[in-house]
């Protein structure tokens, strides 16, 4: 018996179990899109599998709905992979391992894929079923959004008859999004010059952050692991010549960093100052990240004496103060949705190789020219540090329809099922609908899903009894003529 299979709606969470079991990071999908056609397969429903390895599921309507018009259900397979430095999972071959504390279900050691595993699993058990009333339904199951909404970009959607579209990749119940922010990958790389130096080596450690994800989550203005190590190694060489040896921190661009480790060398005579540099940094640090990010530390390592490739002082300074002045977090706020972040960017990733010093960021916004502008800024800071930059991932924001009957009918749904209204709202992360409404001319769509938490990171947690209302809410909206 499986973990989960003892849990309601029990359709739903054996196929989220199934989900788990097989690997399916972003750039990892090839096991995960050929299950989905074993299951079209084995319930001899129309499929389609493309080269990017998207697949597309279509069932007709039940009895009696064969008038109505059909419904596009749509969600990602790919899942952001991460694990804790002591897991021994590896992520590119083995499945998950799922444990349930309380309402919330959780992967021990790695992130739990609930963003957008549910989705998947929600659509598997409407094509399951054979109990349920619904229209014509058509799956879109896409490859890679996480890493740049690249299976929505390249997929083909011209056997699809629906002009309604549900995405369900949102992770906060009682919410229907209904436009979201446009984005890209920014990518940098700055060379890095290297001399062989002598002193006494020094491990230092960014630890403690609660990151987080970097749409959703950016608002809270978390300490960025990051651009927090920029800083302290940019104030200690104010206070002692700082040779770097080693630097890197985060995994991935979209999710907010939450650690951060370099390697330095430090004069003997100099290593009482420099410890005190660090002390420094750290009190003003946590003083800083109080109420934000109270577990916010730094860890500080003597190793002894030791020799090594660092970077050359010019090299030191063009990279430390290309973070300090990266223009990391909240870069404006939307004029017309109160509390929505319209412009933002986060450093995810950097990494200090023999040669070259590489950053991976997530730029954000709903307005094209402030995404334009903040991507000139970024990518001149990188010039003027003398490096070189690429563009990927770029896709569209989801502008809000003023007529929309689907987004009528959910929020009347929601209304008759629970006594109470459902709130409409716009999201600072990028959904794939913005994508497919430029694929499908009139698509009216919405988004909705399940209560999560701190997704992209091992801390991820699913609520089991809010799958169970979304469910019931959805298969509800399927029914209502």
């Amino acid at each position: 018996m499986g973990v989960l299979s003892n849990l309601e709606p029990n359709s739903v969470f054996k196929f989220f179990e199934e989900i788990c079991s097989i690997p399916h990071g972003s750039g990892n999908v090839d096991k995960i899109s050929d299950y989905l056609v074993k299951f079209a397969k084995d319930r001899s429903l129309e499929y389609y599998q493309d080269e990017l390895k998207n697949v597309i599921i279509m069932k007709e309507a039940a009895k009696g709905y064969e008038q109505e018009k059909p419904v596009i259900i749509q969600g990602h397979m790919d899942m952001v992979a991460v694990k804790t430095p002591d897991s021994g999972i590896d992520l590119e071959k083995d499945g998950l391992s799922l444990g349930i504390d309380g309402d919330y279900i959780y992967a021990e050691h790695t992130s739990l894929g609930g963003d957008d595993g549910i989705a998947v699993a929600y659509a598997l058990a409407l094509l399951d079923s054979d109990s349920l009333q619904h229209p014509r339904l058509e799956a879109i199951l896409t490859v890679d959004e996480e890493v740049g909404l690249d299976g929505a970009k390249g997929i083909d959607l011209s056997m699809l008859k629906g002009k309604q579209l549900i995405n369900i990749d949102s992770e906060e119940e009682g919410f229907l999004l209904t436009s979201c922010a446009g984005g890209c990958s920014l990518k940098c790389g700055i060379p890095a010059v290297r001399e062989k130096r002598e002193g006494v080596l020094y491990e230092i450690s960014m630890t403690g952050l609660l990151g987080g994800h970097s749409g959703i989550e950016i608002h809270q203005e978390r300490g960025n692991a990051n651009c927090l190590m920029g800083r302290l190694l940019y104030q200690a060489a104010k206070a002692v010549p700082v040779s770097l040896v080693s630097l890197e921190g985060g995994e991935k661009d979209n999710a907010i960093p939450k650690a951060a480790k370099a390697a330095v060398l430090i004069s003997e005579s100099d290593a009482a100052d420099f410890e005190a540099a660090v002390q420094k940094f750290e009190g003003a640090m946590q003083h800083e990240l109080a109420v934000k990010d109270p577990g916010a530390k730094v860890k500080l390592e003597k190793k002894g004496a030791a020799v090594d490739n660092c970077l050359t002082k010019e090299a030191f300074d063009r990279i430390t103060t290309y973070l300090i002045a990266f223009p990391n977090g909240v870069q404006a706020m939307s004029a017309s949705i109160k509390g929505l972040v319209e412009t933002s960017v986060n450093l995810g990733v950097m990494k200090l190789e023999e040669n070259e010093f590489k950053t991976a960021g997530a730029v954000r916004s709903s307005v094209q020219t402030s995404k334009d502008y903040l991507i000139d800024r970024i990518t001149g800071l990188c010039a003027m540090a003398g490096g070189s930059y690429s563009q990927e991932g770029d896709y569209p924001a989801w502008e809000y329809k003023l007529e929309s009957p689907l987004r009528d009918k959910m929020l009347s749904v929601y209304k008759d099922m629970y006594g109470k209204d459902m709130i409409p709202q716009a999201i600072h992360a990028g959904l794939e609908c913005g994508l497919l409404s430029g694929k499908i001319e009139g698509l009216d769509c919405v988004s909705i899903g399940p209560d999560m938490f701190h997704v992209h990171t091992t801390d991820e947690k699913l609520s089991i009894s809010s799958t169970k209302r979304v469910w019931e809410y959805l298969v509800e909206v399927l029914k209502r003529k």
